[in-house]
């Protein structure tokens, strides 16, 4: 029976993306593991593998094909003894499948979405990095992952494949299961799992909030340039992703800000002093390094502070995942140090130069941009004074961090010296944190950062 190959859900968050490029061509022989194409989605360009072997009978839509839907039939698996005239005509996509505006296709009976290959078992492959079942529909409507030879031989013995539990990656129903299952056997615990899962599902994905209808019509704001020349730009997945999510940041989240001035003397020289004992290993520390490290360890000092918005709750993080804004080619990045309360500056260091040179190469695999509870974005090396950043859901807080700008400044003494201030503003969800608690986070992050000796303590 031929397999469809839909289009992955390769994220969370992904509803289309862009086929760039196909690594194998029709009557190319397949195993599970080998590289079919390469996706582009609105984050990053990703490798899609097969997680079964077969024949590809039919390319379904073009490498270059931009705006495909997630569960577009893209190709055709033949297993075994099959050929390409087994293939039904209605598996060739309508015109305008690939389109932006497109509906995704939906899984003939002759032919079931392998396993992994879009829908709920691209995105099981996706969070497990394992194999994930081909889906075909049950009796109760319910989507079913199970092997070509499980479906084979469960058709032969007139087994309803709903009614069997799997014991294979992810569920996925295997050779044995359906070879010791008996007509109308029920698996057991199959309700009792169901609505917990469904539950942890529902709670795993968060809200993305669809891109707002523009008041007024492109067309319109055209017409109003008419006169004049322009270069119309048009938007890629990523742009459309970040209107989409600031959109929703600022309509929906109460912002509020907290600003203050950090001397920075105090750690340029120690930082300089480690640099040079650091030289040997390879190892140059950023100002940057020290900020993160100092975030980390104001999240573990207030830890009521280091917590994210879930919808209709607050939930509190014990590590420090502290985010860090990456600029690139027409976007940015927020990749994700993970135990940061923990690392060392020099590991911390090192994580983030790999990290900002992954993101800048489109490479980050989504759990690498994804979580966290806190976020800086840093425009310091740009000159900027100060700034006050947005919070990317669903994050609690943002510091914007500026330049660090030597000025007059009254020390204890109260005599006017010189010294180097960094301006910062911590931009907070009030759902999450009250300003008490925003004050007590910065000022956590201010005292490190003016006493660098604590972070090694």
């Amino acid at each position: 029976m031929p397999t469809e190959i839909l289009m992955p859900a390769l994220s969370p968050t992904m509803e289309e993306g862009t086929l760039a490029k196909w690594l194998v061509k029709e009557g190319d022989n397949v195993s599970s593991g080998d590289l079919l194409a390469e996706i582009e989605t609105d984050k990053a360009t990703m490798e899609f593998e097969a997680v079964d072997e077969g024949v590809v009978g039919k390319i379904l839509i073009a490498e270059g094909t931009e705006g495909v839907k997630v569960n577009t039939p893209i190709a055709v698996l033949l297993e075994d003894g099959e050929s390409a005239d087994d293939i039904d005509a209605s598996t060739e996509p309508k015109k305008g499948d690939a389109d932006s505006h497109a509906e995704p296709a939906t899984p003939k009976a002759e032919t079931s979405p392998a396993k992994g290959y879009g829908d709920d078992a691209g995105a099981a492959q996706q969070a497990k990095g394992g194999d994930a079942a081909p889906a075909s529909s049950g009796a109760s409507g319910d989507r079913v992952f199970a092997s070509p030879l499980a479906r084979r031989i469960a058709a032969d013995k007139g087994l309803d494949l709903s009614q069997i539990k799997g014991s294979g990656p992810n569920g996925r129903i295997v050779k044995a299961d359906v070879e010791s299952a008996k007509p109308g056997q029920k698996p057991a615990a199959a309700e009792a799992e169901k609505a917990p899962a469904a539950q942890a599902d529902k709670a795993d994905k968060a809200p993305v909030a669809a891109p707002a209808a523009p008041g007024v019509q492109a067309e319109q704001i055209r017409k109003m340039y008419a006169d004049r020349e322009f270069e119309e730009v048009k938007l890629d997945g990523m742009r459309r992703t970040i209107a989409a999510r600031l959109t929703e940041a600022k309509q929906t989240i109460p912002h509020f800000y907290l600003r203050r001035d950090i001397k920075l003397d105090a750690l340029l020289k120690f930082r300089s002093q480690l640099n040079k004992q650091l030289e040997a290993r390879g190892v140059k520390l950023s100002v940057n390094d020290f900020i993160i490290k100092a975030s980390a360890l104001a999240l573990q000092a207030v830890p009521d502070a280091n917590a994210v918005w879930a919808g209709d709750r607050v939930l509190k993080l014990k590590p420090s995942d502290v985010a860090v804004a990456v600029a690139i080619e027409g976007g940015l990045f927020t990749p994700v140090l993970r135990d940061a309360e923990s690392r060392s500056l020099s590991s911390l260091s090192s994580q983030m130069k790999d990290l900002a040179k992954r993101a800048r190469d489109k490479k980050l695999a989504p759990h690498e941009y994804q979580g966290g509870s806190f976020a800086i974005s840093n425009l310091g090396m740009f000159g900027i004074d100060n700034f006050d950043a947005v919070i990317n859901p669903p994050h609690g807080a943002i510091l914007a961090v500026g330049a660090g700008v030597k000025k007059p400044v009254v020390n204890d003494a109260g005599e006017i010296e010189v010294a180097t201030v960094m301006s910062v503003t911590l931009s907070v969800d009030h759902r999450v944190i009250d300003g008490a608690l925003g004050a007590e986070l910065l000022k956590q992050i201010a005292e490190a950062l003016e006493n660098p000796m604590m972070m090694l303590a």
